[in-house]
């Protein structure tokens, strides 16, 4: 088995374990492995839902993935800037708490997006920061990708019959000492992270998950003091763009005409500007993009 595949074996075992027998540390984890099978073979029958654990490893797979095809942007000041507008946004959301919790980064590219793995790591993309105008603008961008983290689109996309075959793999005696069926293991596990990587880089989600999204943000942003018109004014500009555009947003999250009346029957009255907001853009036009 290559060497990048047995941390995959290693890491899924290990979230497994997790599940199955609660929280392991130390020394507990050594026999991860047997842990992981006694409690996976029962789960597999049931064909129960991924865990949390399970969700934050196969992100993370995903999210290295998106990292073989495109260059974080290399800015500390910007990345601490995003990260504290996004971890405002998520303590607001219907899940203010991931496994290990939400990670927001920077991808160096012109190309207008912004993709959410399961667990909780989010990407932006330098063109779409330069697209928002505002604080409030990247506050609604990282809100509605948090929705998507907090209505577990991305991993559920992951068919159950596939998911199943790999908690089947993992309760083998085979799986327990990393040999015999760990090749197809790998495979099942890669396959997994093939559907995921396919809804949120390339097919995008369903009318219905972008809709839900929106209104999630919506009700983020006036939790955490934001403008919720922000989600509006957004899907606005993305709607002047996306003229002669193509890929990137304009294909895994189109903005129509009908999400955006259904946003602005959602936000309401928008509240006045005060000094917050000062506040705000003014911190934002100091970032360097």
């Amino acid at each position: 088995m290559k060497r990048g595949n047995q941390w995959v074996v290693a890491a899924l075992l290990t979230a497994l374990a997790l599940t199955a027998g609660g929280c392991a540390t130390g020394m507990e984890l050594i026999p991860v492995a047997t842990i992981a099978a006694k409690g996976v073979t029962k789960a597999a029958a049931a064909s129960r839902p991924i865990s949390d654990s399970e969700e934050y490893y196969v992100g993370r797979a995903v999210g290295a993935r998106i990292l073989a095809q495109q260059s974080l942007r290399q800015d500390p000041e910007l990345t601490r800037y995003v990260n504290e507008v996004g971890q405002a946004v998520a303590r607001k959301s219907a899940r203010p708490q991931t496994f290990r919790g939400y990670h927001f980064a920077v991808l160096e590219t012109s190309e207008t997006n912004a993709l959410a793995c399961p667990g909780g790591l989010i990407f932006i993309t330098r063109g779409l920061l330069q697209t928002c105008e505002t604080e409030d603008e990247l506050a609604a961008v990282l809100a509605h990708e948090v929705a998507h983290v907090a209505n577990k689109d991305g991993i559920n996309s992951i068919s159950q019959a596939r998911w199943t075959e790999v908690l089947t793999a993992m309760g083998t005696e085979a799986a327990k000492q990393y040999g015999g069926v760990a090749g197809s293991l790998v495979s099942l596990f890669e396959g997994s992270i093939d559907d995921v990587f396919k809804t949120i880089v390339v097919n995008g989600y369903s009318r219905t998950a972008e809709e839900a999204a929106d209104a999630a943000a919506v009700q983020t942003l006036k939790q955490a003091g934001y403008d919720p018109g922000a989600v509006a004014s957004l899907l606005d500009k993305m709607m002047a763009k996306e003229k002669g555009a193509s890929g990137g947003m304009f294909k895994t999250h189109p903005p129509t005409g009908e999400r955006l009346s259904k946003v602005k029957a959602l936000v309401g009255e928008a509240p006045a500007a005060g000094k917050e907001v000062a506040a705000r853009t003014s911190r934002f036009k100091k970032i360097k993009i």
